[in-house]
């Protein structure tokens, strides 16, 4: 009898351990569960969040890419009637534009009326001159209703009389004089009238390449789109004589001919180069009016 209870006690015991034993895999089981569970609740939320991250980031760079382009593909209007339909619009902003024409050619006619365009838009402008004389040049400029003074007393017009040693030592100081005026006047549009007694000072042409270098790299850091002539009177194949510094950095090259043709000169434009341009590469008539240069339409 005494053993029989033993006995029963002994199954009592194990049948408790075994319960209990069972009950700890259980709650080891339902944990185990519980972990796994979160671990994919979470892993979905980190993905989701990488994705949402991704696609922001490549909307960002989309964004990004859209406002470069845009700042890329910004046109300067030239003013001059129909010269912007050749080439998409206008000049490309901040780009240096060079125009190569013999005396007479309209050279300075051309860029003048680049500045007047800017003014009526109410941009400043500088005209740097190694040659004019203010007064004659104001003169000669209201005889196409350009009334220079009014403008440079409203402050948006600025007049400078520069020797070539004057731009040689710009140079080397860094910007100078010129580089202050456009900065505190926050010029956008300047003229360079006429670059060709510069090129002269330099007696090699790895030196005049060197300072055509940094005079474009000195005009391009002020963000301004530039017009720079040079009085050449161009070849009468596709290349022209001026110095090959100032034809390849230039970003744009415009020809300016005055050519004899029986009894009477004639004026033609063509655009020789201009940079990121699908430009016309005919030639056009153009004549000089009340209101400045008026090119042909349909000429060629």
């Amino acid at each position: 009898m005494v053993k029989s209870k033993k006995k029963v006690s002994k199954k009592i015991k194990s049948d408790k351990k075994k319960e209990l034993k069972n009950t700890i895999l259980q709650k080891k089981e339902k944990k185990k569960k519980h972990h796994v569970k979160h671990i994919k609740k979470n892993s979905h939320k980190t993905s989701h969040h990488k994705s949402l991250r991704h696609r922001v980031k490549h909307h960002q760079k989309k964004e990004i890419k859209i406002i470069y382009k845009k700042e890329r593909d910004i046109r300067i209007k030239t003013g001059i009637k129909y010269f912007d339909d050749l080439i998409e619009g206008g000049l490309k902003k901040d780009s240096t534009n060079m125009i190569v024409g013999g005396s007479g050619s309209g050279k300075s006619i051309f860029a003048t009326q680049f500045l007047i365009e800017g003014m009526k838009r109410g941009e400043n402008c500088l005209y740097v001159t190694f040659e004019e004389n203010k007064k004659q040049f104001f003169s000669n400029m209201l005889k196409f209703g350009w009334n220079l003074a009014e403008y440079e007393k409203k402050g948006l017009f600025s007049f400078l009389e520069y020797t070539p040693i004057k731009v040689k030592n710009m140079l080397e100081e860094g910007g100078g004089a010129i580089e202050n005026l456009v900065i505190s006047k926050k010029v956008s549009r300047i003229v360079i009238d006429s670059i060709s007694s510069f090129a002269l000072l330099f007696e090699d042409e790895l030196e005049r390449r060197e300072a055509a270098l940094s005079l474009f790299n000195m005009i391009r850091r002020w963000n301004c789109t530039s017009i720079l002539t040079l009085e050449e009177e161009p070849g009468n194949d596709d290349e022209t004589e001026s110095p090959k510094s100032l034809e390849f950095e230039s970003d744009s090259i415009i020809l300016l001919y005055f050519i004899k043709e029986k009894n009477k000169r004639q004026r033609y434009l063509e655009i020789l180069k201009m940079r990121g341009t699908k430009h016309s590469k005919q030639t056009y008539k153009f004549n000089i009016e009340k209101s400045g240069i008026m090119i042909e339409k349909g000429s060629s």
